[in-house]
């Protein structure tokens, strides 16, 4: 495994070393010959600095005579970009010298003043003090004026290169935006073609004399001889490593893959697609020592040389990215998914644009060493730009088809194949103006445009394949399926903490330079200010190890706690958790004041912050602070315990948790509802387990009038005593309440041993009452309303001396009020007018 990283930070940098390259020819500028003269100035080597085996004693001769020169190039602004890259890393290395010395002799300072502290305020009246007071007084001044000076000189030192440092930074990243925004000659002026293909040729004539070289000069040949057999053994390994180790490995791989199935596969096709691209790698390396045991080459050889086999190692990882991104045909994995012959296109398109890569870097660095003029460097990389801006363009096109073939099935496109159109539609963007500003004359431009895009796309490509990878270990160390697997959240977490770490490689890729990112580095080592606490990055560190060791220690404290050592004491459940959150609480909050304290950070200094934090709270955040307190009061006071039945705000249910800022309450109907603790503290609860499980139940019966009342108070009382979880003690009683409307009223009362099933014996008592006063012949009876009408010959309109109408039911409901007797009414209202009018029928009483 750990050889698999190894190759792939090597791939990686490789890459990382193409872009910088190409970036590299930017930062000059077209009067590089001009600044030449200024360099041998500005340059010019100085004394070291004498500095003390302590760090504190610096020489400040050599240090102002190194910012003078730094001011002098700034100003004059014809120094080249290599020697203010040179003139930089002097100021840090001073920068650093300084800082340290900033430091030296803190802790007597400290002492010093803690003395001179301790000997209370100097008087006014420099008379009133004591001699000897004063003469100590004198003394430590002078002792801390003696330290602090060196001190105060390092730190106006340390900000005035700090503040060139800045300059320099500035002025180079002007000179890098110039050379990008700056025309040159256009590639298509055919008076530029010729020239250009005859500097090609010259530096392959060159390079081959030289080899050919090697066999004409007798010295040469010597040296040749001595290592032709190494030579021949790296040339033949190589050679059977690129043609036939591919193979092997494939079929090697087919064969231990044959028994296994699900992520272990897939994990496994990771690991053996990693060997088939180092084999052909390593095949390149072999054949690169042989040729340079075989032949005795020049500078321009060897260069030559290099970047060819740089070249071809770009060419491997672009095919093998190819291949993990788009899929080979039966691939246990396949990041985009199109149909095949996009996939076969999206492949080649990536293997190609690679080869370019190498073969433009390879033309630039041949320009650099034999002297190519401008316009013959543009001529012959267009051809190369062009190729990969439509490289881009396929492969930004099978990106678009991704989200097209999404969006056409039933769930739609997602996160994932948007974003893949979106970049599908950047790439086709930048393979298209990329040439288009070559080709105008922003031939710096136009590489700048193509090749970070493309070395972008590369190491995006290798986030989602390891993401991939992830994933299938995941599914293989926990026993899931891959879709399982896939949905899990720590592959994603390390996905996501790996895209992290290579933001400063996006950087590097997209122009900025080494230094920049040290010094992004080197202010973040200084620290943030908070008046006098400076927080850095190694205290934010120190804080999170120490504070998540004494989080766990709580966690195992707290289950040791509730498991082991509080269920072995009288102390009721809701003590129980009541004592184990309070445990949590303290303990979270003593590992952040540890955790603050390992850190050196003084708490007093951020005492500002800390007011500022009291009036948000005060303000905004006073009910989250109110339903914490509650929570508090609620875990001491405990007059709700986890487990008890309570009421509160209309809400019944059993107490299932209780948190800092509110309680789970879970209902009868399985439903969890959720109260502030302040609710539970400010407003009227219920508690119906409170202490104990004792609780009363009423049973209300009603029978009909002219039953016995003495037997049925002995029934009920028989019922209720009968029972098992009623109590003895106190007994159960059965009460005659009174005449009701319709029936005698009764009730039982008993005590139960558990109010939880108070449901259930109010169930039973009902179920045993019924039976008994069936045995009994004792009737439970219901409600009976009487209907009484007057004038009910008003119903049908059959007044004195008036003539039958037609019947109306809505005017015979109104006069029916006005009928004089029960049978008038009913034969003036039918049955169902009587229904309808009434809602009773013709079974309600007529008396």
């Amino acid at each position: 495994m750990t050889r698999r990283l190894i190759s792939l930070a090597a791939l990686l940098a490789l890459m990382l070393f193409s872009a910088v390259s190409m970036a590299q020819a930017q930062e000059e500028s077209p009067a590089a010959a001009e600044e030449t003269a200024t360099d041998a100035e500005v340059s010019a080597p100085e004394a070291a600095p004498v500095i003390a085996s302590d760090g504190s004693t610096l020489d400040y001769e050599a240090w102002v005579k190194l910012a003078e020169r730094v001011e002098q190039a700034l100003e004059s602004g014809r120094v080249s970009t290599s020697v203010l890259e040179s003139l930089r890393g002097e100021l840090t290395t001073w920068r650093e010298r300084f800082a340290q010395a900033r430091s030296a002799n803190a802790v007597r300072i400290a002492t010093l003043r803690a003395q001179i502290a301790a000997l209370g305020p100097k008087p006014e009246n420099a008379d009133s003090e004591m001699p000897s007071t004063a003469a100590t007084r004198q003394s430590l001044t002078e002792q801390l004026d003696a330290l602090v000076a060196p001190v105060k000189r390092a730190e106006l030192a340390h900000v005035r290169a700090d503040t060139l440092i800045g300059q320099l930074d500035k002025t180079l990243r002007a000179r890098q935006t110039a050379g990008l925004t700056q025309i040159g000659p256009s590639p298509l002026n055919p008076a530029f073609w010729l020239p250009a293909v005859s500097d090609l040729g010259r530096s392959l004539r060159l390079a081959w004399a030289s080899a050919a070289d090697t066999w004409q000069n007798d010295i040469k040949w010597a040296q040749v001889r001595g290592a032709m057999a190494a030579a021949t053994v790296f040339l033949l390994a190589g050679l059977g490593l690129l043609i036939f180790g591919q193979r092997v490995v494939r079929r090697a791989g087919e064969k231990v893959r044959a028994g296994v199935q699900g992520p272990a596969r897939s994990a496994m096709g990771f690991v053996l697609s990693i060997v088939q691209v180092a084999v052909p790698l390593l095949g390149v390396g072999a054949i690169v020592l042989g040729l340079d045991n075989a032949l005795v080459l020049d500078a321009r050889g060897r260069l030559l040389l290099t970047a060819l086999a740089v070249t071809a190692v770009l060419y491997f990882v672009a095919r093998w990215v190819g291949m993990q991104v788009f899929g080979l045909p039966g691939a246990s994995w396949q990041i985009v998914a199109v149909p095949e012959w996009r996939s076969r296109e999206g492949r080649f398109q990536t293997t190609v644009s690679g080869l370019f890569a190498g073969l433009t870097m390879t033309v630039l660095q041949l320009g650099d060493l034999d002297g190519y003029s401008d316009a013959s460097v543009a001529v012959l990389q267009w051809p190369l730009l062009v190729l990969t801006g439509l490289a881009l363009l396929r492969i930004g096109r099978v990106f678009r088809v991704n989200l097209v073939q999404a969006r056409a099935e039933a769930d739609g496109a997602g996160f994932f194949d948007r974003s893949l159109g979106f970049l599908g539609t950047i790439l086709t963007i930048v393979g298209v103006l990329g040439p288009a500003l070559a080709a105008l004359g922003y031939v710096e431009l136009g590489r700048f445009l193509l090749f970070p895009t493309l070395v972008t796309l590369f190491v995006i490509a290798v986030i989602l394949i390891l993401h991939q990878f992830f994933v299938d270990i995941y599914g293989v160390v926990t026993r899931r399926s891959r879709d399982e697997a896939r949905e899990a959240l720590i592959p994603v977490l390390i996905s996501f903490g790996i895209a992290l770490a290579t933001l400063p490689l996006f950087l590097l890729i997209w122009g900025g330079r080494v230094t920049e990112l040290t010094e992004l580095w080197a202010r973040l080592g200084a620290g943030i200010h908070f008046g006098e606490t400076v927080i850095t990055p190694g205290d934010v560190l120190t804080v999170v190890v120490v504070f998540a060791l004494g989080f766990m220690l709580t966690r195992l404290i707290q289950g040791m706690l509730g498991s082991t050592i509080l269920p072995k004491t009288e102390v009721d459940i809701g003590g129980q958790n009541a004592i184990t959150s309070g445990v949590g609480y303290v303990g979270i909050f003593l590992a952040a004041v540890v955790a603050i304290t390992s850190a050196g950070i003084d708490l007093s200094s951020l005492a500002i912050v800390a007011g500022a934090l009291s009036v948000g709270i005060g303000f905004g955040l006073q009910n989250i602070v109110s339903n914490f307190v509650s929570g508090i009061i609620l875990l001491i006071e405990r007059p709700v315990s986890e487990g008890d039945w309570i009421d509160v705000g209309g809400h019944m249910g059993y107490v299932r948790d209780i948190s800092v800022r509110s309680t789970r309450i879970e209902t009868f109907d399985r439903t969890d509802v959720v109260i502030p603790n302040s609710d539970l503290i400010s407003g009227v609860v219920t508690n119906y387990t409170r202490g104990n499980l004792i609780g009363r139940v009423i049973v209300k019966v009603g029978v009909a009038y002219g039953c016995d009342t003495r037997r049925v108070e002995e029934i009920l009382l028989e019922v209720a005593k009968d029972h098992p979880l009623v109590a003895i003690n106190p007994a159960p009683s059965a009460h005659f309440m009174g005449f009701g409307a319709d029936s005698l009223d009764f009730e039982i009362r008993a005590i139960l041993k558990d109010v939880n099933f108070v449901l259930s014996v109010r169930s039973d008592m009902n179920h045993e009452i019924a039976r008994r006063f069936r045995d009994e012949n004792i009737e439970i009876p219901f409600a009976q309303r009487d209907i009484w009408l007057r004038n009910p010959e008003t119903l049908t309109g059959l007044g004195a001396g008036a003539a039958p109408k037609p019947d109306k039911p809505r005017k015979s409901r109104r006069k029916a009020n006005r009928a004089e007797t029960v049978d008038q009414a009913r034969e003036a209202l039918d049955e169902d007018d009587m229904t309808d009018t009434f809602g009773y029928g013709r079974e309600d009483n007529d008396d």
